[in-house]
C-alpha cells in the first residue's frame, strides 16, 4: 500500500461520528468531515498542527519501508504536505484522520479516504501507525470505523494498494474483507528501483 502498517488482534469497532456541520447528506454529495470514535480510538480530521505528531512516524525508515517515498527527515516539508492534505479535504477530494487513544489522547497514527470519486462512488484507503502502536489491533479497529463511515457516506467501492512483500498490510486488508484484484508491475519508482504493487478492492 502507499501507506500501511498492520495490527494483529481484532477489536470490534463501534463507529460514532460527529459531523462538522448538520446539513443532511445527499448521496453522493461531498463527504462530511467527521469525527469517528471506536471502543479505544478517536479519529479526528487532520489539522496542520498534527504535523508535529506525524513527523516521528514519517522520519522512521521502518514505518516508511512500504511507502511510495522514503522517510521524510525535513519537518518543514512534512508541514507543507499536511497543509496540502488539509486543503484537499476542503475541496472534497479526501478525508485524512489523525488517530489517538480515547483514554490518554496518545497519538497512534493516521488513516484516510483519498482519491474520492463522487461520480463513481469510490475511494482509496490508507493507514499508517507508529511502531510503538503496532500489534495492538489499532489499525483494524480504526479501519472498521472508516469502512462504516464510507458506506454511510455513499461510497460503494474502496481500493487499497500494497508494495509487494508487505504481507502484514495484506493480511489486515483481507481481514477487513478486501479481495486481491491484480498485480501492478513496476508501479512505483523508489530508491532507483521499480516496485511491484498488489491491488485490493472492496464493494460496500
Amino acid at each position: 500500500m502507499k501507506r500501511a502498517l498492520y495490527q494483529e488482534p481484532r477489536f470490534m469497532a463501534i463507529p460514532r461520528w460527529s459531523p462538522s456541520f448538520d446539513k443532511p447528506m445527499i448521496p453522493f454529495a461531498k463527504p462530511r468531515l467527521a469525527i469517528l470514535e471506536t471502543e479505544r480510538l478517536k479519529l479526528e480530521p487532520l489539522a496542520e498542527a498534527d504535523a508535529a505528531d506525524l513527523f516521528p512516524l514519517m522520519d522512521d525508515p521502518e514505518v516508511m519501508a512500504y511507502w511510495d517515498v522514503p522517510e521524510i527527515d525535513d519537518p518543514d516539508l512534512l508541514s507543507e504536505i499536511v497543509r496540502a492534505q488539509v486543503a484537499e479535504m476542503a475541496d472534497g477530494g479526501a478525508i485524512y484522520w489523525s488517530i489517538r487513544t480515547m483514554a490518554a489522547q496518545a497519538f497512534v497514527g493516521c488513516c484516510d479516504l483519498s482519491d474520492i470519486d463522487r461520480r463513481h462512488k469510490r475511494a482509496e484507503v490508507g493507514f499508517m501507525l507508529g511502531r510503538g502502536s503496532w500489534g495492538q489491533g489499532y489499525a483494524d479497529e480504526a479501519m472498521q470505523a472508516v469502512l462504516a463511515f464510507a458506506a454511510t457516506a455513499g461510497l460503494r467501492r474502496l481500493t487499497a494498494r500494497t508494495h509487494l512483500g508487505n504481507r502484514r498490510s495484506e493480511m489486515l486488508l483481507q481481514k477487513l474483507g478486501f479481495q486481491e484484484e491484480g498485480l501492478l508491475r513496476g508501479h512505483v519508482l523508489r530508491d532507483g528501483e521499480r516496485r511491484d504493487c498488489r491491488l485490493f478492492g472492496l464493494l460496500l
